[in-house]
């Protein structure tokens, strides 16, 4: 990986993945900070859905235009609107521009994101693909232990303007280093001799639905009114027939290959980081831990994903893929099931923190090697589409059980929001509403572990 044929290169991508990391852990911190100057606190929930729905567009727009033209352009231009993005919030004078620098920003991180498995896929052998997937997950390990301690110190010395104007200056570097690699080695067109495909509008028109559909069912459940049905309604009507065109027919019946492996995707990715989401919150309310405290219960995780997708890269392990993913799966489901018994008081609340860790190990297997298997199963020229709906999965699953947790916590007794001068947090809940998030939550990575049985494409008919 780190040969001469790939030094640089390497190094540019793995940059690109820990600028995209210390963004994602340091803009976290200053956005509470940012929405209470910017008097939009009840616009709060926007700046982080304007650039999910963004980039849902962004990464099939990519998927395309990568197949098309290789991935040096969309990733050229997502960076730069990722930086331009950040420019724009950070200068913000109202709280509806810093959303809509926020939605810029994901447009650029939906391209990048894709663009960089098309790079890749092109660039790099089959043997290697494991030890860059397992490179990505090391690229989040520092920023998410340092991140939010920059960007705290950041914010309270110099504002929280400070954290999104400064981050696109280290844009440079990693575009330096990366850029000219991927125009030697991967740009232009899987095949030179074929005629260049041209754009597929159905396909764009689809994006666009998926985008505003899962908008709309953010903005439905802000609330549970009767009225919040309309936009969920109309958001459901968008969602359904653009998921059934963008993902791999199959994909909700697990059919074997890569509709299963986009399906796991999805599965793990969102049971995982919609339990994730209410460990801090069930921390601080039920336990009394500070919020700091709180939030390091989850630092271990990011040394043991790392090790769970280093892992799956050993060349002995690619034998056992399909078993080892099941294993993640399983260790996944215990995690979430067993995070909850803090609840009980006389249960150690170190507990927590040991069940993420080992849940963490089996998402670096499960996450990596979905990554993998989808450059396996795929076609030079379908590798722009097929990363797509891997990356559409795994988003659009994040939204859709975080809102179904958020209505299950909410109706079983979530707490009461209140303000504390610096950021909105749950003054009190009940110990059912976090056992109705945990529990569901559990018995869908459960079920993946059996959508992991199914990622071997079925052999060839004679």
């Amino acid at each position: 990986m780190l040969d001469r044929a790939h030094r640089a290169l390497s190094i540019g991508i793995v940059s690109v993945v820990l600028l995209i990391a210390f963004e994602a852990t340091a803009v976290g911190t200053a956005m509470p900070v940012a929405a209470r100057e910017l008097d939009g606190v009840s616009l709060y929930a926007f700046a982080f859905s304007a650039y999910f729905t963004t980039s849902l567009f962004g990464m099939v727009l990519a998927g395309q235009w990568s197949d098309r033209t290789g991935p040096l352009a969309p990733l050229a231009v997502g960076m730069s609107c990722f930086a331009a993005g950040l420019l724009l919030s950070g200068t913000a004078g109202t709280m509806w521009l810093f959303i809509l620098g926020r939605a810029v920003q994901g447009l650029g991180g939906g391209l990048v994101i894709v663009a960089l498995y098309v790079v890749i896929s092109r660039a790099y052998e089959e043997h290697l693909r494991p030890a860059m997937m397992a490179a990505f997950a090391a690229g989040w390990v520092v920023p998410s232990v340092v991140g939010p301690l920059a960007s705290g110190t950041i914010t309270e010395h110099l504002g929280w303007r400070w954290v999104f104007v400064g981050i696109p200056v280290l844009v440079v570097f990693p575009l330096a280093l990366a850029l000219p690699a991927i125009r030697r080695t991967a740009s232009g067109p899987a095949d030179p001799s074929a005629p260049v495909p041209g754009w597929d509008r159905r396909r764009i028109r689809l994006a666009l639905a998926i985008s505003l559909g899962a908008a709309l069912l953010q903005y439905a459940g802000q609330e549970l009114r009767w009225l919040s049905l309309l936009p969920a309604v109309a958001g459901a009507a968008l969602l359904v027939p653009a998921i059934r065109g963008l993902l791999p027919h199959g994909t909700w019946r697990a059919a074997r290959g890569l509709p299963s492996v986009i399906l796991l995707r999805g599965v793990a990715a969102g049971s995982f980081i919609a339990a994730e989401s209410f460990v801090p919150l069930m921390l601080v309310t039920e336990r009394g831990l500070s919020p700091t405290l709180a939030g390091l219960s989850l630092a271990l995780g990011g040394l043991t994903w790392a090790l769970g997708s280093w892992v799956q890269s050993r060349p002995g392990t690619e034998p056992y893929r399909e078993r080892m993913v099941v294993g993640g799966m399983v260790l996944i489901a215990l995690s979430i099931l067993v995070a909850p018994s803090v609840l009980i008081h006389g249960v150690p609340v170190w507990t927590v923190a040991v069940a993420w860790a080992f849940g963490c190990f089996g998402m670096g297997i499960a996450i990596s090697s979905t990554s993998v298997l989808l450059l396996k199963l795929s076609a030079p020229e379908e590798a722009g589409v097929n990363s797509a709906a891997l990356q559409i999965s795994d988003g659009l699953s994040n939204v859709l059980l975080l809102a179904a947790g958020g209505a299950a916590f909410a109706a079983l007794g979530g707490g009461a929001v209140g303000d504390t001068g610096v950021e909105s947090v749950v003054l009190e809940s009940h110990p059912s509403a976090f056992v109705a998030v945990f529990v569901p939550m559990a018995v869908v990575a459960a079920a993946g572990a059996w959508v992991a049985t199914r990622l071997r494409a079925p052999e060839p008919v004679a």
